[in-house]
């Protein structure tokens, strides 16, 4: 199956740097998010180009094999139409099999758990500071008596029957190349060498059992609506096999109809009245960290903008917090007294 094209998907060039992908992002995510009208299967396809392109390890990798996993198949043809590798059992052994004496070669890397991937909704003031988040799973771990081992506690370990304490078997298998030795790891010690006299009582030997367990992650200040939050090694166990998983955190961020984001910037709006866009005041403005007064200068027009520091969000590269624009909204009063149009009509004639 092709692989996507990630730069298409968020709409930039493939010269693109950092700051131009995740203002694209930005953009794309606010438009399709699910709860704004847009198609969630748009918004998951936007979020899945950005982790990739976000990343600069992935990106890379993308960049040079079309995937970010790396590369696929194998040069000279192996990988084509009509090459099926089931046919000829693990390449990866047999290769390493003919190449580096009887499986002598590269170390294959050791199969892991499924990912377990939580969709997670936190309030607009949460992602701007951060937050901690209790989510319960209902997954394989690894058990907790024996510690994944698979043997009862205080049993010793023996030697494994199955491979004679190697940690894998041997065997002769046909392929395009002919005749070789292919390596693959003990069914019965998991490439241990050695199993437990007594199996665990609470597991039978396998090392992981299907319990709830309620992990406590811990979300940094400025993240942003469809990011995910990484936690190593808390997806689904495969015991004495593997490593496990790990745990995705989907967030989705709450919209607060007092504010607008936009970056490290977040952008309100406050209704004056006539006089006090005239003749300047202080009035109280509402902020994510609660309700500041702000000074109005005399002058002030419809639309101004005001700033108020370091009320924004956090910036992840240099730590600090970015700033509030503050949007005047002039209201012009439908009714006035007699004495207020007169002063005004005078104010009028100076002026012209």
């Amino acid at each position: 199956m092709a692989e996507k094209d990630y730069y298409k998907i968020l709409g930039v060039e493939k010269s693109a740097n950092e700051d131009e992908i995740k203002r694209a992002f930005r953009k794309l995510a606010h438009e399709h998010h699910p709860d704004k009208g847009g198609k969630e299967e748009k918004f998951k396809e936007v979020n899945e180009a950005y982790q990739v392109l976000g990343d600069k390890e992935k990106r890379s990798r993308y960049d040079q094999f079309g995937s970010a996993d790396g590369p696929q198949g194998f040069p000279g043809g192996f990988g084509g139409a009509g090459f099926d590798p089931s046919q000829f059992g693990d390449l990866g052994d047999i290769f390493g099999s003919f190449f580096g004496g009887g499986g002598g070669g590269r170390q294959r890397a050791r199969p892991r758990g499924e990912d377990i991937h939580v969709d997670t909704t936190m309030s607009f003031k949460e992602s701007v500071f951060g937050v901690s988040k209790d989510v319960p799973l209902s997954k394989q771990s690894t058990c907790e008596r024996c510690a994944g081992n698979g043997g009862e506690p205080g049993s010793k370990m023996k030697t494994c029957d199955a491979c004679k304490g190697k940690g894998f078997t041997t065997a002769t298998q046909r392929t395009i190349l002919g005749s070789v030795q292919v390596r693959h790891e003990c069914n019965e010690c998991h490439g241990r060498g050695e199993k437990p006299e007594k199996v665990c009582t609470t597991c039978h030997g396998s090392g992981i059992v299907h319990a709830r367990k309620t992990i406590r992650v811990d979300i940094p200040a400025g993240v942003e609506d469809g990011m995910q939050v990484r936690v190593r090694g808390e997806g689904e166990s495969i015991g004495m096999q593997g490593e496990p998983g790990d745990l995705y955190l989907n967030l989705h961020i709450s919209s607060d109809p007092r504010f607008e984001r936009e970056g490290s910037t977040i952008y309100s709006s406050k209704k004056i009245g006539f006089t006090q866009a005239a003749l300047g005041d202080s009035v109280e403005v509402d902020t994510v960290d609660g309700v500041v007064t702000m000074k109005i200068p005399p002058g002030t027009q419809n639309g101004d903008e005001l700033r108020l520091k370091g009320k924004g969000v956090v910036s992840g590269r240099s730590g600090n917090r970015g700033d509030q624009i503050v949007v005047m909204k002039v209201i012009t009063p439908t009714k006035i007294d007699r004495k207020t149009r007169e002063l005004l009509e005078e104010a009028n004639l100076r002026e012209s």
